[in-house]
């Protein structure tokens, strides 16, 4: 293993990929300046897919990341990105006759897939909510707490709790429940669940409401009782309505982002008891994917299924979140093991990755550390979100952690 990395050494090695690598390629290659917006799909070698629709998840996650990057820096080409991303997605995405936000637009950004998406709300949510937090533009957050609104009011379920994975344009009960070829059809996931909790904890952050408060306590208990397995510390992926798991298969990148994402709902809602029980619970989550799901060179792998690996790529994002949540279990009990887990990670990404050639970093590895045959750098999935969110994290908590003497 590379030396012990102090908290200084760490946070320049963070502040330069975070700046001169990952938002600087996003900057470089993803404006569309031919339809506006941001392309839908950039291969590897920069060539741009010109019909590639364009993804709500990828558009929303733009506005996050540069919405957080000039909260941070202030840099104003990180402003005009996330205001390109914010007047793209009020303009197209916007479903101006039944509310809320497409699921996908054809490159023209005209509407290609009209379904409601409960994963694609909270992300609009989390990102306005962003946007205003940078910039108090008051717009932003009345978007996002009237897409607060129609999911409580359309996608929430009042019998057994939760949410229902997706609904019909006119917010009306569909066959078309999965978010990807990837997921199961199934009424209730864990996915979606998780990043409604991370969205209504941005949206808690500038919006005392009552109503908004009950749900976010709601998807924490949720969590902690129905989506986590207590005996095992990983995540149940899929469920009926009613809770009743429909998948044995594990994703450690979900659990260890799950674990620190858990504990920060608690913390910006303020239930002590609450936090207590979500900090038992993310230790768990972190220590079962310490042993199950993190390899000798530092890597994360992607999925399980009971206690056989049944994708040994690793994926760009999980590398993320294992930096962040492995370091938020060392700050939750102090003990150094995390700590290392978090810089083994931190040094996985940087060997393995980051794509020293082209930029940015590889969509994923395979187990002997080269590159998998994804050639996307840029698509409906690929995105600065979880990379651009770790170095953020990294960066603030080793300085309140570490440098706060």
């Amino acid at each position: 293993m590379s030396k012990h990395l102090d908290a200084t050494q760490w946070i320049e090695e963070l502040e330069a990929e975070l700046r001169d690598n990952i938002l600087e390629f996003w900057l470089k290659h993803s404006l569309d300046t031919q339809q506006g917006g941001f392309y839908g799909e950039v291969t590897r070698d920069f060539a741009v897919v010109p019909d590639a629709a364009k993804s709500l998840v990828l558009n929303t996650r733009l506005l996050w990341t540069f919405s957080a990057a000039y909260r941070t820096y202030r840099k104003e080409a990180y402003l005009a990105a996330a205001e390109r991303a914010y007047h793209y997605l009020n303009e197209h995405f916007v479903d101006r006759n039944y509310g809320g936000m497409y699921w996908m637009l054809n490159a023209d950004g005209s509407p290609l897939e009209r379904k409601k998406q409960i994963y694609g709300q909270a992300f609009a949510i989390y990102a306005y909510a962003e946007y205003y937090r940078t910039t108090g533009h008051e717009q932003a957050r009345q978007n996002a707490i009237t897409i607060f609104q129609h999911i409580e009011r359309y996608g929430h379920d009042k019998h057994y709790g939760g949410y229902i994975e997706a609904l019909s344009e006119q917010w009306q009960e569909t066959d078309d429940l999965s978010l990807s070829g990837k997921d199961l059809n199934e009424k209730k996931s864990m996915n979606t669940h998780l990043h409604v909790m991370e969205a209504y904890t941005n949206l808690y952050r500038i919006w005392k409401s009552d109503e908004l408060e009950k749900q976010l306590a709601e998807l924490i208990n949720i969590t902690i009782s129905h989506i986590i397995d207590r005996d095992t510390g990983h995540f149940k992926l899929f469920f009926d309505e009613a809770w009743n798991s429909q998948s044995d298969h594990i994703s450690y990148g979900h659990d260890i982002e799950g674990s620190w994402l858990l504990v920060e709902a608690a913390e910006v809602l303020g239930h002590e008891a609450l936090l207590a029980e979500a900090k038992a619970v993310a230790i768990k989550m972190a220590d079962a994917v310490l042993a199950n799901g993190f390899d000798a060179d530092g890597g994360l792998l992607n999925e399980a299924q009971g206690s056989i690996i049944i994708d040994d790529h690793k994926d760009w994002w999980p590398q993320a979140e294992a930096v962040v949540g492995f370091y938020h279990a060392y700050q939750l009990t102090g003990q150094q093991q995390y700590r290392e887990a978090a810089e083994r990670s931190w040094h996985f990404i940087q060997h393995y990755i980051v794509d020293k050639q082209f930029g940015e970093w590889h969509w994923s590895v395979r187990r002997d550390g080269t590159p998998s045959d994804h050639v996307q750098k840029i698509s409906a999935w690929k995105c600065p979100y979880h990379n651009g969110r770790a170095c953020l994290e990294m960066i603030e908590r080793l300085k309140h952690n570490e440098l706060k003497g």
